[in-house]
């Protein structure tokens, strides 16, 4: 794998104003509504024991770095419907350099997300939690953000360019409500609960929350998070071999 090619595609997502104003205007806007609304008096959670504007703050770091991840479908789609793989495939970088550099700079530009939004936070709402526990929520929130970064990736090589926007919104969207990350679950029937335990944002939002906490039951969101790596990223192998063997 190219470390230059590694670098320069990380650096590239990182450039782009229209994706970085994307993942991050809509969570701070997020950010500053409900941490206005929530962020005063010690509002404290009733069911994480945790500060609200923190809860909110993990909420919106998660759907930040959610939509940071998954947004790098677009690029594989446009680099899909120019030739651009083909291209990659008679240059020395092999199948496995080209996807591990999509994840990479999906990651890179999930952490700026999670960053600022922790950051400007903690500046506004100078919220109640030591720098232990942020660090521990924002990295437990990036490591979990791995599946939907290859979910992305996934959506990418499928999607046709007319599509890939419309299959974007509908898996980021079904994502965040069954993750928790706009509306508390517990304003929906016990069964959606049930569901949302099952999809990885319910448990990306967990992450969070324990990292804050430095306690709970790491375990679980670890398996569960893993598997879904595991099972998407044996998914997009699949699929970039069929492509591969296409031409």
């Amino acid at each position: 794998m190219s470390i230059a090619y590694l670098g320069r595609e990380s650096l590239r997502q990182l450039k782009n104003m229209r994706a970085m104003i994307f993942t991050l205007a809509v969570p701070l806007v997020m950010l500053f509504a409900f941490g206005g609304t929530f962020g005063g008096a010690g509002q404290v959670d009733s069911t994480t024991h945790l500060p609200w504007i923190v809860v909110t703050t993990i909420q919106v770091a998660a759907y930040g770095g959610m939509m940071s991840a998954l947004s790098q479908a677009f690029q594989i789609v446009t680099e899909r419907s120019i030739g651009w793989n083909r291209q990659l495939r008679i240059t020395p970088l092999s199948g496995t350099g080209y996807l591990v550099s999509k994840l990479v700079a999906a990651l890179a530009l999930a952490l700026f997300s999670i960053v600022v939004i922790i950051g400007v936070s903690i500046a506004l709402y100078h919220p109640d939690l030591s720098v232990g526990s942020w660090l521990l929520a924002g990295l437990g929130i990036w490591c979990g953000v791995i599946p939907f970064a290859l979910l992305g990736i996934l959506i990418g090589q499928f999607a046709k360019p007319e599509f890939a926007q419309p299959l974007f919104m509908a898996v980021f969207m079904g994502m965040a409500v069954l993750g928790g990350l706009w509306i508390p679950l517990q304003v929906f029937p016990a069964w959606v609960a049930d569901v949302a335990r099952a999809v990885p944002s319910y448990w990306l939002n967990r992450v969070g929350q324990l990292g804050a906490l430095q306690s709970g039951d790491a375990l679980t969101p670890a398996i569960v998070l893993t598997a879904w790596a595991l099972a998407l990223g044996a998914l997009i192998v699949w699929r970039y071999r069929r492509d591969a063997a296409r031409g």
